[in-house]
């Protein structure tokens, strides 16, 4: 099985494991949830609660969930959560994503993303 993470397995109930993590950005939204919970920058209750309202949200709005969203809104919760504790500042966010936007158009297909610098 190729993945990235192979130590990061489940057991699907089948004869074969499947990763926990479909895509890489999954496992780093997910490491940067555990670690500012860690660190003690978010408690994990707020966190869960702001995950759950991002699942409500996009419930309530009719968004169906095609099985490939669920980091998504874990993403999108984080996003949440940091702008509503000043821990991130919405013009550092836009920035960041305007320069990956950059960097994945100028990257050849087939290899990888990378930001020369961050302001």
């Amino acid at each position: 099985m190729n993945t990235a993470f192979p130590g990061l397995l489940h057991d699907s109930g089948k004869d074969e494991q499947q990763p926990v993590f479909a895509e890489p950005w999954e496992a780093h939204a997910f490491a940067i949830a555990v670690k500012l919970s860690e660190k003690g920058l978010l408690k994990w209750s707020e966190w869960t609660d702001a995950l759950a309202e991002e699942i409500k949200e996009a419930k309530d709005q009719g968004n169906p969930d095609f099985g490939n969203t669920y980091y998504q809104f874990w993403l999108s919760a984080l996003e949440t959560i940091l702008l509503k504790k000043n821990i991130l500042k919405k013009s550092d966010l836009k920035s960041m994503m305007e320069q990956w936007r950059r960097a994945y158009l100028s990257t050849p297909h087939g290899n990888p993303v990378k930001l020369v610098k961050y302001k």
